[in-house]
C-alpha cells in the first residue's frame, strides 16, 4: 500500500469499508497518530513542515486530499505552536479541497479557562472552539475533556472519548475487595463516584484550598480509608502537587496503598520529582501526551485502538455509544 494512501474497500471485509481516508499528524502527535493509523488499517500521511529563521513555520501536505475524509491528529498541550500548527493544517486540507476534516484532539488544550472565573480574563477554551471553526473542521475528536461543557463551545459534531474504557478494566482486575475510589478534589467527585458505582465500591474525597494557581495550601479528606487500597481518578496530571499531596494525606490516614489514574500526563515543572518522592504505588496514564521523561512509578496505557476504532465507526456511520463504559 502506497504511503497515505486511502484505505480501499476490500470486498471479503466487509468491516473494512472506508473509502477516501487519509490521516496526518502534526509534529507533537506522531508517535500516538502512527498508532492510530496501524491500528485502523492505513499509513500516516505524508506531512513536510518548513521552518524558517524567525521561528515562523508552514506545514504542507505532500499528497491529494481532494475530495476525502482528512483526520488531522495533533494534541494541543503547550507550546501553543502546537494549536497554531493543526489550526494551519486544517486550512490546508480546507484549500486543498478534501471532502471534511476532522480534528483529532487526543488532549484538549487550554480546557482550563471555560469561564470567567474573575474579572477580565478571557474564557481560552471558547476561543480556541472558534479557531478551529474558523480554520475549517467538520468534527472533532477528543478525549477526557477538562469541562464536558466545551462540547457546547462548538458549532460542529464533537465525538467525546473517555480513558474510562481503559481504566475501568485495569480498576476491575485489580479490585481485591478492598478498593475504595477517590477523588483529589471536589471538582472531580463526579468522575469518582461514578467509577465507585460501577466497581460497587466506596468513596472519599479531598477538600483542598488553593491561594494562587498550581499551589495546594490546604487539604483535607472526606471519608474514611483506614485500611483501603485507594484508587485516585483525574482528567489530568499538571504539576502533580494535588495528586501527590493527596496520596500522602490518605496514607496518613491509615490507606494501605494508593494508585492514581490520569488520562493526561501534562507533567509540567517538578510532577516527576513530586511523584517519584510521593507515597504513591503507581501512576497510570495514557499517550495522549507522549512523556517527556520516563518514571519507574509512571505506566502509560495507548488510547490509539480507541481513537482508530471511534474514525471507523465513523466512517461506516456505526454508533460509538458502546466506548462509554463511564462518562
Amino acid at each position: 500500500m502506497l504511503k497515505g494512501f486511502c484505505y480501499l474497500c476490500n470486498l471479503e471485509n466487509q468491516d473494512n469499508m472506508s473509502v477516501g481516508i487519509k490521516i496526518f499528524a502534526g509534529r507533537a502527535s506522531q508517535t500516538i497518530a502512527e498508532k492510530i493509523a496501524t491500528s485502523f488499517g492505513v499509513s500516516l500521511g505524508d506531512v513536510k513542515v518548513t521552518d524558517f529563521s524567525d521561528g515562523e513555520f508552514q506545514p504542507s501536505l505532500e499528497e491529494t486530499v481532494r475530495g476525502q475524509d482528512v483526520f488531522i491528529v495533533q494534541s494541543t498541550m503547550p507550546p501553543v505552536d502546537n494549536l497554531f500548527e493543526l489550526l494551519l493544517m486544517v486550512d490546508a486540507a480546507k484549500r486543498a479541497s478534501a471532502r471534511k476534516i476532522i480534528a483529532v484532539i487526543p488532549y484538549f488544550g487550554f480546557a482550563r479557562q471555560d469561564r470567567k472565573d474573575k474579572p477580565r480574563v478571557a474564557i481560552g477554551a471558547k476561543l480556541v472552539a472558534n479557531m478551529l471553526m474558523a480554520a475549517g473542521v467538520d468534527r472533532l475528536i477528543t478525549m477526557d475533556l477538562h469541562a464536558d461543557q466545551i462540547q457546547g463551545f462548538f458549532e460542529v459534531p464533537v465525538d467525546h472519548l473517555y480513558a474510562s474504557t481503559l481504566f475501568f478494566n485495569e480498576m476491575q482486575a485489580s479490585n481485591n475487595g478492598n478498593l475504595i475510589m477517590a477523588a483529589p478534589d471536589a471538582g472531580g467527585a463526579k468522575r469518582a463516584n461514578s467509577y465507585a458505582k460501577k466497581l460497587d465500591v466506596g468513596l472519599a474525597i479531598c477538600h483542598k484550598q488553593r491561594k494562587i494557581a498550581n499551589e495546594v495550601a490546604e487539604m483535607t479528606v472526606i471519608g474514611d480509608v483506614e485500611g483501603k487500597d485507594v484508587i485516585l481518578i483525574d482528567d489530568m496530571c499538571d504539576t502533580a502537587g494535588t495528586l501527590t499531596k493527596a496520596a500522602d494525606l490518605f496514607i496518613s490516614k491509615g490507606a494501605l496503598s494508593v494508585r492514581a489514574f490520569c488520562t493526561h500526563a501534562v507533567l509540567s515543572g517538578p510532577a516527576i520529582e513530586r511523584i517519584n518522592n510521593s507515597s504513591l504505588t503507581e501512576l497510570i496514564v495514557t499517550d495522549t501526551i507522549p512523556l517527556k521523561q520516563k518514571c519507574d512509578k509512571i505506566r502509560v496505557l495507548s488510547v490509539a485502538d480507541l481513537f482508530a476504532d471511534v474514525i471507523r465507526r465513523l466512517v461506516n456511520n456505526q454508533s460509538i455509544s458502546s466506548h462509554f463504559i463511564i462518562s
